[in-house]
């Protein structure tokens, strides 16, 4: 185990078009390499629609990582980081799927230009009572924590969040409507969806939980109980550290088997 504080675990996405599948199969191959060699573990997600990466490694490692992988992808990545004395991630995963985060529905993500809100503007936007607080995350997160005032779909997963909004939501009532997640990814999407069902003012909090929690002082924060994350450490607090809250995740998977 290396020591506390020094393993970076790092989130990061971009939605960018890649030429095809077979241009997908080249870069999976070259990434596979570039982590078998740098020492760096976790999950690359690909698709056409472009690439969504939850990685962890030592400081050395990381330096020696994503300057290639930039290369690789052709792009530049601005990582959200948090620390860990453990790797939570081991393996190296890097997978060609459909699309990097799973809506099931077509989405114009040029739709998604001016919707993001800076985490310092954030809590001036959510208190007003004018706005609606979508937590655009599954229950089992919602449960761990969530922003005051916030309402949360009750969804198993994300490509459930259209039909809760066919059912709840309405341009007409619904005015301005503001989400958030944990990186920014379901967002970037989902933004733009709402977009195209009509919703003429939709917001999304830049960066999601994670980058909101590392840039607001806890004094001003609106930000309540831990932030659910998909690695080992199942939580964290608001000092980006290991939380100690239960997994209701697990609720949930037993509740997909009955």
């Amino acid at each position: 185990m290396e020591e506390k504080g020094q393993l970076q675990i790092l989130n990061f996405y971009e939605f960018k078009k890649f030429e095809s599948r077979n241009a997908l199969e080249l870069i999976k191959v070259s990434l596979k390499e570039l982590m078998a060699e740098t020492g760096v573990r976790g999950t690359i997600i690909l698709a056409t629609e472009g690439f969504n990466a939850s990685l962890c490694g030592s400081g050395d490692e990381v330096s020696a990582f994503v300057p290639r992988l930039e290369q690789i992808l052709g792009t530049r990545v601005s990582p959200k980081i948090s620390r860990h004395p453990d790797r939570p991630l081991r393996k190296i995963d890097v997978k060609i799927k459909p699309e990097i985060v799973t809506l099931k529905r077509a989405v114009d993500m040029t739709q998604a230009e001016s919707t993001h809100v800076d985490p310092a503007d954030w809590n001036a936007l959510i208190t007003d009572p004018d706005t609606f607080v979508l937590d655009a995350r599954n229950d089992y997160e919602h449960l761990n924590g969530t922003f005051r005032g916030a309402v949360n779909p009750q969804t198993r997963k994300f490509s459930e969040l259209p039909e809760y909004v066919e059912q709840n939501l309405d341009p007409e009532k619904h005015k301005r409507i503001a989400m958030f997640c944990t990186g920014g990814i379901r967002c970037e999407k989902f933004a733009p969806y709402l977009k195209q069902r009509g919703f003429e003012n939709v917001f999304q909090l830049s960066g999601g939980i994670l980058r909101y929690i590392e840039q607001i002082p806890a004094e001003e924060s609106l930000w309540e109980g831990e932030c659910f994350v998909f690695d080992e450490r199942r939580t964290l607090t608001t000092e980006l550290s290991q939380g100690s809250g239960p997994d209701y995740s697990l609720r949930h998977a037993s509740q997909k088997q009955r």
